[in-house]
């Protein structure tokens, strides 16, 4: 557990109640905060770079009201065909986007950040996580959609629910990550500064 040289307050940086139910997972006492930041892509920035800044920036936001605590910041985008998916947000966006993905792979990258309020020291990571999709037809991408109703997902679909059944296979090292907060990369990043999850 947290030891005494280290912050005891452990604060997720984000209000996504899937990144909640991840964190809850090891078992440690932590409070959610809602950053408020801007998540426009910078011009030219890779996928890669923005998950990694926008992860960073949510947790340096939490942190200008938190100078004791250690901050998870993570974010996440969905790269298809070299372009960069979004939460969908509507129906039809949800649509397009499976009908997009259809019999093809799609990229995760999971931006994580580990934020040290009290000295200002983060580690950071991309945690990459691959899915190769079915073919879809229509019927499949429409009752799908109307049972979960991944509208708040990246990628329309929740790899935790009923969304496994439109996968050919995954590929990566943390299923955690494709959901949106790689937590064997954050026990790692936790064990580093003496806050154990065992």
């Amino acid at each position: 557990m947290i030891n005494n040289n280290n912050p005891a307050k452990i604060i997720l940086a984000s209000s996504s109640p899937f990144r909640k139910a991840l964190l809850q997972r090891l078992q440690l006492p932590f409070d959610a905060i809602s950053p408020d930041i801007d998540e426009t892509p910078e011009n030219g920035e890779s996928p890669e770079a923005l998950v990694a800044r926008l992860s960073f920036l949510k947790a340096s936001e939490v942190a200008k009201n938190h100078p004791n605590a250690l901050i998870i910041g993570s974010d996440q985008v969905a790269v298809l065909d070299g372009k960069i998916l979004g939460k969908p947000g509507t129906h039809e966006r949800a649509t397009a986007q499976l009908q997009a993905a259809s019999g093809k792979r799609v990229s995760f990258l999971t931006g994580l950040c580990l934020l040290n309020s009290r000295d200002g020291s983060a580690q950071q990571i991309v945690v990459p996580f691959d899915v190769e999709f079915r073919k879809l037809s229509t019927e499949m991408i429409e009752a799908y959609l109307q049972r979960e109703q991944p509208y708040h997902c990246v990628g329309s679909f929740k790899s935790e629910g009923l969304g496994i059944a439109l996968f050919e296979r995954l590929d990566g090292d943390d299923p955690t990550a494709l959901i949106g907060l790689p937590l064997i990369q954050l026990t790692r990043m936790l064990e580093r500064i003496g806050a154990s999850v065992l």
